[in-house]
């Protein structure tokens, strides 16, 4: 009798437990007849995990190339995703920002990587996705980026402070005259590029002086990753954890001693938005260790490919540097030469050097904007389920040679000229700052940080790889972080740097003069424009 009891017992609880994995096994890998096509494993249930494992960001790519459809299926452990392939189908799913949503994957990740706590993701969770109207911490904080970012006087004056920055940077880099000098080149890139972006944002009591902050930032920014998997994080993500712990700090010790008010409207908007829903201080601080992120972490690697990439092709330098110098005005001054360069005229006098920049993004972007689908809805005539992820890789669109022609391959320098129009595709097929609702506001700073950088530097500098036989080599960039939307070289690339023959004496004023146009990348941007 014991046993019997005991053995009904059993059976109840193990027909509950099979019940129960089938209806969990079902909803993470069951497939609807009406959803996109699935994605073939080479391994089941692990195989896409494997795949990203190994071939990183360009699994995407590989993977869409075995499917005929412009939208297929991944069943992931735990998750169920859709990729979207085609860029017609990405303006569709942009228009449906409602059901197709970004903000909640947002709050999710902000709250993960910030370490926020519990009273800070409540509020962030408050009409997160806009639903109800545009209040609330997620509505307003778009509001204020987007405020701040946009061209204008505000834009305007966060470029001037950073330019100044990357002006003198530029002159401590100077040799000794008829000397050259060995760097890193993305190093001293990512070394200049923080010091100007974050004293631009941030004003003179900018967290970031601080070198050791500066080290626990990259060092955060270098285990995002092992956050973000979330697995006994006191373990394996104890050193990115106290590396933002140190950086978050630093921002509240800011804040308290009102360094915010000294800051760029970036700044200021973005910390009264959380004033205003009363975030606590030092959840603002970690936050703000996010915010970092989006600022910093592309803007080096764009700058960094633009110049390995116009140094590297035959002819290319001497053809922008051309443009640029047709762009710099030289005068005398108590018998020295002063060369002056304005940002604003770049884009208006070097339509060669602004193709070649696009084509960089184009060419090295791995980004892919991702959307939770909030309500089983339909995406054209496939049925997405809700609690699904929707993912638009940009590198599957760039690396299309259906959409890009038989040379998507190839780094082509005048694929964005202005006569070329007709022979590349529509310009929502570009996809290197997002789009839609969210569209990358920092978009148009980076933009002119990157193009200040290069073209100071082709103007002032000769550099040559220092590597035996002269010869550029492209580093790979396998271990590109999570975060990044530009890839990341895994080695740097050693170079040496001398004056310009013949400019050793020359003087340099770089500026930038008040102007609301944009160099129109997106169709966002052009059609804003044309208005």
């Amino acid at each position: 009798m014991f046993f019997a009891a005991d053995s009904s017992n059993f059976i109840i609880v193990l027909t509950g437990f099979v019940t129960l994995t089938y209806l969990v096994v079902r909803r993470m890998f069951g497939h609807d007849q009406h959803e996109p096509p699935l994605a073939p494993q080479s391994i089941p249930i692990v195989g896409h995990m494997v795949g990203m494992s190994r071939s990183k960001f360009n699994y995407y790519v590989d993977l869409s190339k075995q499917m005929e459809s412009p939208i297929f299926t991944m069943n992931i452990p735990g998750q169920k995703m859709y990729v979207v392939t085609d860029p017609e189908l990405v303006q569709t799913v942009q228009k449906q920002h409602k059901t197709l949503a970004f903000p909640p994957i947002e709050a999710k990740f902000a709250s993960t990587v910030c370490g926020t706590s519990q009273e800070a993701q409540n509020i962030l969770a408050q009409n997160v996705n806009g639903d109800e109207g545009d209040f609330g911490l997620s509505m307003e904080s778009y509001a204020a980026m987007r405020a701040a970012l946009k061209p204008g006087p505000e834009l305007d004056d966060m470029n001037r402070a950073m330019i100044r920055e990357i002006t003198a940077s530029l002159d401590d880099l100077k040799p000794a005259k008829g000397q050259a000098r060995r760097i890193g080149l993305y190093a001293w890139l990512r070394e200049t590029i923080t010091r100007a972006t974050t004293r631009s944002v941030y004003g003179p009591m900018n967290p970031f002086e601080d070198p050791d902050i500066v080290d626990a930032f990259w060092e955060f920014e270098s285990g995002l990753m092992s956050i973000l998997v979330g697995f006994l994080p006191n373990i394996t993500a104890r050193k990115p954890i106290a590396a933002r712990t140190k950086v978050a700090e630093a921002f509240e010790k800011y804040y308290k001693a009102g360094g915010v008010q000294q800051a760029s409207a970036l700044a200021q908007k973005r910390y009264q938005a959380e004033i205003d829903h009363d975030v606590p201080l030092e959840d603002i601080a970690r936050y703000e260790v996010g915010g970092s992120i989006a600022i910093l972490v592309n803007t080096a690697p764009a700058a960094f490919w633009t110049l390995l990439l116009l140094h590297s092709s035959p002819g290319l330098l001497d053809e922008i540097r051309k443009e640029v110098d047709a762009c710099t005005k030289t005068t005398n001054q108590d018998g020295s030469t002063i060369k002056t360069l304005d940002i604003t005229s770049l884009k208006e006098g070097c339509p060669l050097l602004l193709s070649s920049y696009q084509e960089v993004l184009r060419y090295c972007s791995m980004g892919t904007s991702v959307r939770e689908v909030m309500e089983d809805t339909y995406l054209d005539r496939w049925l997405l389920k809700k609690g699904a992820l929707l993912q638009m890789p940009s590198r599957v669109i760039h690396k299309n040679s259906n959409i890009w022609g038989r040379d998507v391959d190839d780094f082509n320098p005048r694929r964005f000229l202005p006569e070329e129009k007709a022979n590349r595709p529509r310009d929502h097929c570009f996809r290197a700052f997002g789009g839609g609702k969210t569209l990358c506001p920092g978009r148009h700073f980076a933009t002119n940080e990157i193009l200040a950088v290069v073209a100071v530097c082709i103007a002032r500098l000769d550099i040559s790889p220092a590597a035996s036989g002269g010869k550029w080599k492209y580093p790979t960039s396998l271990n590109t972080n999570v975060a990044a939307v530009v890839m990341q070289p895994d080695d740097d690339v050693e170079v040496d740097i001398k004056i310009r023959e013949g400019s050793e004496d020359d003087k340099w004023i770089v500026n930038l003069r008040p102007s609301e146009n944009v160099f129109a990348m997106v169709t966002e941007d052009i059609v804003e424009s044309k208005g």
